[in-house]
């Protein structure tokens, strides 16, 4: 009886099984078969691995100047935010008198007339007018000649202004080139006097500027290449220009901060990028390490006693996992080294 039972028994389990085998293929209440699957591997590469660092910057225009009135009255005629004047166009008004932009890089620090001689500041205005169309007959020399007199009143009657045949501050502001207007320090109707700043403008070429602790000032040496990510995600080459001196200024929670003011040249961009102060990602080369083994950084495991491992997945051998010392990172990999791993072995990725 207890064999015949016990028989009895197995069958039953087994019909139930069956039974149960039988729903799950065929009946409504199917169970999903859940199936791992198999996990990615990346091979250990041997090569030059260069670690980088990523840091924030903005993008500004370079060459702030400030630009002030040279007569007393009264403002009647400012630009906005954002224009770009060119030598020959007028950056603000006076009584309606105009201020012109010119090529120089003396400001105008006297009045010019005729007779004047041996002054850099008579030659760049004689090249002003030759280049504005006003100089036929000018020789571009040092000295301010007849023929010097009369471009200036051809060129006065054009703007509008008394033609007198004499200039001065309250003609003309000399500028080394192309300008931005940034602000403007006054409004229409605001009476002004000699020396007042009426606005504040740039140049028109875009600079990167990196506010980089003094410590790590070796990674931004002059002529040190660089990526930029641009804020529409695109990146494109640099190059620094300058590195300013140690700034040491109080951080939070009363520690010090000291900094360097770096500055990257944006390489082919002619357009400008947004608008002042836009932010921007830079990537600068820390070290370079030549003839390294390498691995995907997803690839590092966290090991239960610290440190870091991978898991080394050799076709037809069980998979183990190897104890590395990891060094620089760099272009999404990270330097490994363990006795016997060598380059094409296959270590398992996770998928993310």
């Amino acid at each position: 009886m207890r064999r015949g039972t016990l028989i009895a028994a197995v069958m039953a389990v087994t019909l139930a099984g069956g039974a149960a085998a039988a729903v799950a293929l065929t009946g409504r209440q199917e169970t999903p078969v859940t199936t791992a699957a198999p996990a990615a591997t990346a091979e250990v590469v041997r090569g030059d691995l260069v670690d980088s660092v990523a840091l924030k910057g903005t993008v500004r225009f370079a060459g702030d100047r400030r630009i002030l009135v040279g007569r007393a009255g009264t403002i009647t005629w400012v630009p906005g935010p954002g224009t770009v004047i060119k030598p020959g166009g007028v950056l603000f008004r006076v009584d309606r008198r105009p201020a012109v932009l010119m090529r120089g890089g003396l400001p105008m620090y006297r009045t010019l007339r005729q007779g004047v001689s041996d002054g850099p500041d008579v030659t760049q205005l004689e090249r002003g007018l030759r280049s504005l169309g006003y100089g036929d007959g000018v020789t571009v020399d040092r000295h301010y000649s007849w023929e010097t007199a009369r471009a200036v009143r051809d060129w006065q009657r054009a703007y509008g202004l008394e033609r007198t045949g004499t200039v001065d501050a309250a003609q003309v502001v000399f500028l080394p080139g192309t300008v931005r207007v940034g602000e403007a320090r006054v409004a229409v109707g605001d009476p002004v006097a000699p020396g007042r700043q009426v606005l504040a403008v740039s140049g028109v070429r875009q600079v990167v500027h990196l506010d980089l602790d003094a410590g790590r000032q070796d990674l931004a040496r002059e002529g040190t290449g660089v990526s930029v990510e641009l804020p529409d995600g695109k990146t494109v080459k640099g190059e620094v220009v300058s590195v300013g001196p140690v700034v040491r200024a109080e951080g939070s929670g009363g520690t010090e901060r000291s900094t360097v003011d770096v500055r990257i040249r944006l390489k082919g961009r002619k357009k400008a990028i947004g608008q002042d102060r836009t932010p921007v990602t830079v990537t600068l080369r820390d070290r370079r390490r030549e003839d390294v083994l390498s691995v995907p950084v997803e690839a590092l495991l966290a090991l239960p006693d610290g440190g870091f491992g991978v898991e080394v997945a050799e076709p037809g051998e069980t998979a183990r996992t190897l104890s590395v010392r990891t060094g620089a990172y760099g272009d999404g990999r990270v330097e490994v080294s363990a006795p016997g791993l060598r380059a094409g072995v296959k270590v398992t990725v996770p998928a993310p």
